[in-house]
Parts: C-alpha cells; sequence; structure tokens
C-alpha cells in the first residue's frame, strides 16, 4: 500500500501559550485548544492544533481567505484566555493530585471552588456538571505548595483520629470491666441475697 503524502500546509501561523495561561500543562494546552476551537466554523476546527504549549493553524495555498478569516477568530479568542476557568483533569495535572484529592479538599473547603460547568458529552444526549477553578487561585495554590501542605495536615488528622479511636475504645474495655466488678463485689458482701421471687423470701424467713 502506498505511503500517504502529506502536504505541508501554505499558510501557518503559531501562538505560543505562556506559562501564565498554560501553568506548564499540556493538558491545559489541550483544553485551550478545544475552547478555541469550539468558536472555530465547523469545517475549520480541525486547522488548528497544539504541540506543547504551541498551537498552530495551517491551511492550503488556495484556502488563503478563509486562513486570514480563522487566524482573526483564534487571535481574539486568545484575548484574555488566561482568565478561562481551570477545570478538574487541568487542576488535577496542574498541582499533581488525585482525583479522590481534589473531591475531599473540595468538600472541606480548602479548595475554593469557582462556579459550576455543564456541558454535553460528544454524540451523547447526557449532561455532566462540574466545579472550575479560577487561575488566579490556581496559581496562588501552586506557588505556595499548598498541596503538599494539605497532605501533611490529612496525615496528622489520620494519626489523631485513630488515636481518639483506640482511647474511646479503651475506655468502653473499662467501663465494662467496672460494671462486672461492681456485680462481683455486691454477690460477695451479701452472700444468698439474691431472691428471685416470693419463694426465696420464705425460705430466708423473711416473711415470717
Amino acid at each position: 500500500m502506498p505511503k500517504k503524502i502529506t502536504v505541508a500546509p501554505a499558510h501557518i501561523r503559531t501562538w505560543t501559550l505562556s506559562p501564565a495561561v498554560s501553568f506548564g500543562s499540556t493538558v491545559r494546552a489541550r483544553g485551550i485548544l478545544l475552547e478555541v476551537r469550539a468558536r472555530l466554523p465547523s469545517a475549520v476546527r480541525k486547522s488548528l492544533d497544539v504541540e506543547g504549549m504551541t498551537l498552530t493553524l495551517g491551511m492550503p495555498e488556495e484556502r488563503e481567505e478563509e486562513f486570514v478569516l480563522t487566524w482573526s477568530i483564534v487571535s481574539t479568542a486568545l484575548d484574555g484566555i488566561e482568565k478561562l476557568p481551570v477545570i478538574p483533569r487541568e487542576i488535577e495535572e496542574i498541582l499533581g493530585m488525585k482525583t479522590s484529592e481534589r473531591h475531599r479538599w473540595l468538600a472541606d473547603g480548602r479548595l475554593p471552588s469557582a462556579g459550576t460547568r455543564t456541558v454535553r458529552l460528544a454524540g451523547r444526549a447526557r449532561q455532566i456538571t462540574f466545579h472550575v477553578f479560577d487561575p488566579k487561585v490556581v496559581e496562588d495554590l501552586l506557588d505556595r505548595g499548598a498541596v503538599d501542605e494539605w497532605r501533611v495536615e490529612d496525615a496528622e488528622a489520620k494519626v489523631e483520629k485513630r488515636r481518639k479511636a483506640a482511647y474511646q475504645a479503651k475506655l468502653t474495655r473499662l467501663s465494662k470491666k467496672s460494671k462486672h466488678t461492681k456485680k462481683a463485689d455486691v454477690g460477695a458482701e451479701y452472700p444468698g441475697t439474691e431472691l428471685r421471687g416470693w419463694e426465696d423470701f420464705d425460705v430466708e424467713g423473711l416473711l415470717r
């Protein structure tokens, strides 16, 4: 089977995503690509792609007018793109956290949400809603190593929880032992007084 010949596009334009925009995350860069593609006509979306931190628009020579129009749309879309909310899979890569950690820290308030976003899955009627995050907040968390701090806090809290559980279990055992000891002491101090009914009173002579 003959090899497919790829013709290099005659018209090319590139945009490099700055660290302030991408946080050095390839997942974030891919998310920005999809965000910009969504603003383009469906016929030209695949003309825009990303490699590393660089978006590239390429079209053949005969589509020059279309190229210029698309170039303009992409440039406009990228204006202020650093404010684009960070989605879950992006923040997980940027901060190096697990999905379970994101859920836990979101629930206890340490990871502040910037709201929610609802999207329709491609080719499906089902929609999903998820939390998004302010890029400025993500930048702050990254700069101060918040994830490492939270992991230390969680580890300390886990140890403390185990210590309290062990102490409570000890108190329960001592309480049961104390009750058992008291019953034994009463029986020893007043032997033969474990009366079950009127017959016992009669046998003991207490009714005479």
